[in-house]
């Protein structure tokens, strides 16, 4: 659906966290001479978040006359306004941000008359938006995805200080795992992969490795991969790696199997733009794609491009996951989203899940819940 910038070595930014709340809650645990006391975490994980693009608004005029004529760039917050009863009581709440984030003039991305290039830059609100997902849990954003660089490199720093100025917290940018303080000494590690990014899903011994780092020094990990082909063609998950506009997406079950071995408890992916199946790596849940979860502007979200999931876990002290559920989305005209109460993306999943993963998927009730790993 889209052309991507080409893979390319950037700068390693610093990392973007709350580091006085880090530093006051392992001093705590070092004062008292205990490591620390790790908790249950419930996390909710979304697929792609794009909340409108402020660099083309071409897509507004190209709609049929019939229709009704949206709004180029909607209120950021109203659009993730019905998400938020699905995220209710999560620790960490993490979304793939779909674009750049910021304003002013930026580097052209597409060429004339392209067809498979979309420039997506949301509006500064958008960070503030993402925050709003809860009043009380960790937001984690991903930026290892074909769109963080949008507006160019100093576009890429801009939407990494938007989301920091807001209180989210960007996982991807680099090698190393995003901390997620959950409580007193006790941390979550978050690591983003992409095809684009400098964490990168195709070379599968580092992937394991990286995690692997993570784990040893913070116990629990979640990765999230961006990865795989796109559109209604690519729902079906299978072990080789796939291509999409002569570019190399990488393969989403190989990459699973290397972070679940890293020690990975749960794998979050996206990319393709649809649902695809959820199944057990180890002890590790993966979802491999979560599909479009609100997407305003130029994305196609006719039939299965608009069911999207929102996946709920608890992670235990050990890692291990369980309380899973996932709940159905459903976007309309223009990426309006909303929950599905007939459960349309719940039995995607679980329909694929049954095709794709014969022996190691996940076991999905009709209306979402996740069975205990076997």
């Amino acid at each position: 659906m889209r052309k991507a910038y080409p893979p390319r070595i950037l700068p390693v930014v610093p990392r973007s966290l709350p580091l006085a709340a880090l530093l006051t809650s392992c001093l705590a645990s070092l004062v008292a001479g205990q490591p620390p006391t790790r908790k249950e975490v419930r996390v909710c994980a979304g697929g792609d978040v794009s909340l409108g693009t402020n660099l083309d608004t071409s897509w507004v005029f190209a709609r049929p006359p019939a229709r009704s004529r949206p709004a180029a760039l909607p209120d950021p917050a109203r659009l993730v306004a019905p998400l938020k009863p699905l995220v209710a009581g999560a620790d960490i709440v993490l979304v793939n941000v779909e674009g750049a984030i910021g304003e002013g003039p930026a580097p052209r991305k597409c060429a004339p008359r392209s067809t498979l290039c979309y420039a997506i830059r949301q509006p500064v609100a958008s960070a503030a938006a993402l925050r709003s997902l809860s009043d009380s849990g960790r937001i984690v954003g991903n930026v290892a995805n074909n769109h963080a660089h949008d507006a160019g490199d100093w576009g890429f720093q801009e939407t990494l200080r938007r989301l920091d100025d807001a209180g989210v917290l960007p996982t991807g940018a680099d090698t190393l795992a995003t901390p997620v303080p959950v409580a007193d000494g006790d941390t979550i590690a978050v690591l983003g992969f992409s095809p684009w990014s400098v964490a990168r899903v195709h070379d599968l011994a580092a992937v394991q490795r990286y995690v692997a780092r993570a784990a040893d020094r913070y116990g629990r990990v979640i990765v999230t991969m961006h990865i795989g082909a796109e559109g209604a063609t690519a729902r079906h998950a299978r072990d080789e790696v796939e291509q999409f506009a002569g570019e190399d997406r990488g393969n989403s079950l190989a990459f699973a199997r290397a972070a679940a071995a890293g020690g990975a408890s749960l794998v979050i992916g996206h990319g393709p733009h649809v649902l695809r199946g959820l199944e057990w790596s180890g002890r590790a849940l993966v979802a491999h794609s979560l599909g479009n979860l609100v997407t305003y502007g130029p994305f196609n979200v006719t039939d299965y491009n608009g069911h999207g999931a929102v996946l709920c876990a608890t992670l235990a002290a050990d890692g291990t996951v369980r309380d899973a559920v996932v709940r159905s989305t459903r976007q309309r005209e223009a990426g309006l989203v909303e929950a599905d109460t007939s459960h349309l993306g719940a039995r995607d999943i679980a329909d694929l899940t049954r095709s794709d993963f014969p022996g190691s998927g996940a076991r999905i009730s009709r209306t979402g819940e996740v069975a205990p790993r076997p």
